[in-house]
């Protein structure tokens, strides 16, 4: 299996100037496409040559887990984003954020709290877990949810990567203006 970098629904300006143009070109176009075909390289001749990539981030371990959770990661941030989706969530989503934080906003300041305190590099994640409590996690480097039992629902990147070109060390202020572009139709399809 050859896994293949899946094309943004959006282009490279439709965030600004949430995520610049060039932050993009660079974070998306450069950034993850490296992870991808590192892992294309990785796991040839391997167990994992022809499995899942939710299987190879559960099970791997070293440059392959890392290249494996970093590709989905990204992919996963990304596709979180839309220059017009719905700016809060519905439905069932809402509720069990009403219920596990006691208010959107409430939610929102302990996300950004979570990813602005995560020391050095990683991510900062919601997820839920199999009796449906929502909980917010910090993970470092390629961390993911996944490995362990938990369904992820949105991450945040706050390696220094995903926003240095437009934040420089601010990574509090990037996490707050993401907010504007989180498509929560997006997220509450993954609850």
């Amino acid at each position: 299996m050859t896994y293949e970098q899946p094309t943004l629904p959006y282009s490279e300006t439709a965030l600004e100037p949430v995520i610049s143009a060039e932050t993009i070109r660079y974070h998306y176009g450069k950034h993850e496409k490296a992870y991808i075909d590192n892992l294309n390289r990785l796991i040839k001749g391997t167990e994992y040559e022809d499995a899942e990539l939710e299987d190879i981030i559960e099970e791997a371990d070293g440059a392959l887990f890392n290249n494996a959770s970093q590709a989905w990661n990204h992919i996963f941030y990304f596709f979180s984003f839309s220059p017009d989706g719905s700016r809060e969530p519905g439905g069932e989503l809402r509720k069990a954020i009403d219920r596990d934080f006691g208010s959107f906003e409430k939610f929102k300041e302990a996300f950004v709290e979570a990813g602005a305190g995560l020391f050095g590099s990683g991510w900062v994640w919601l997820s839920r877990d199999s009796d449906g409590k929502l909980l917010i996690t910090q993970g470092s480097n390629a961390q993911n949810p996944l490995r362990d039992g938990l369904t992820p629902l949105l991450t945040f990147d706050v390696w220094e990567h995903a926003y240095y070109i437009d934040y420089k060390n601010l990574r509090a202020d990037y996490l707050r203006q993401l907010w504007n572009i989180v498509d929560w139709d997006v997220v509450e399809s993954r609850y």
